[in-house]
């Protein structure tokens, strides 16, 4: 079993879900806000020692032709400096998952409050579920080498 975490990676918020290649579930959990790249690597670096974490999956904002923009750069940049400290890190198309974020919510009856990170959050966890309903799998050392 792989503990993964997923990440909505934002100007102004980070949406965090955490799952599991076991159940193939994942929750959401409380945005991070960001503060600055130093403090957000630290923290999340800390959060996947606390949760045995050993996957990353980022959310990839791709254009809807499937090309990568500013905002893409963004990610891979992120996630290259969250690869520097070791922690392993993939990437998992993204478009669209804020709107269905939005879109879960108002089904619900209920509305995000502006700048609580709860829709990022779900956000992260509806990439989570995508990349785990794919069926992937995280390789084993021995399947690298």
């Amino acid at each position: 079993m792989t503990r993964i975490l997923a990440l909505d990676h934002g100007s102004r918020r980070i949406g965090v879900a955490v799952g599991d290649t076991e159940t193939r579930m994942a929750f959401a959990r409380p945005a991070l806000r960001r503060r600055n790249e130093a403090r957000d690597l630290a923290v999340i670096g800390e959060l996947c020692a606390a949760e045995g974490i050993g996957l990353i999956i980022i959310g990839l904002p791709l254009n809807m032709d499937g090309s990568e923009g500013a905002q893409a750069a963004a990610a891979r940049h992120f996630g290259d400096r969250l690869a520097r400290i070791g922690l392993e890190v993939a990437y998992q198309d993204e478009r669209l998952t804020s709107w269905e974020a939005g879109e879960r919510l108002a089904e619900a009856g209920r509305r995000a409050r502006r700048g609580s990170g709860e829709l990022d959050s779900i956000a992260a966890r509806l990439i989570l579920q995508q990349y785990l309903d794919a069926g992937r799998q995280p390789a084993t050392a021995e399947e690298t080498e």
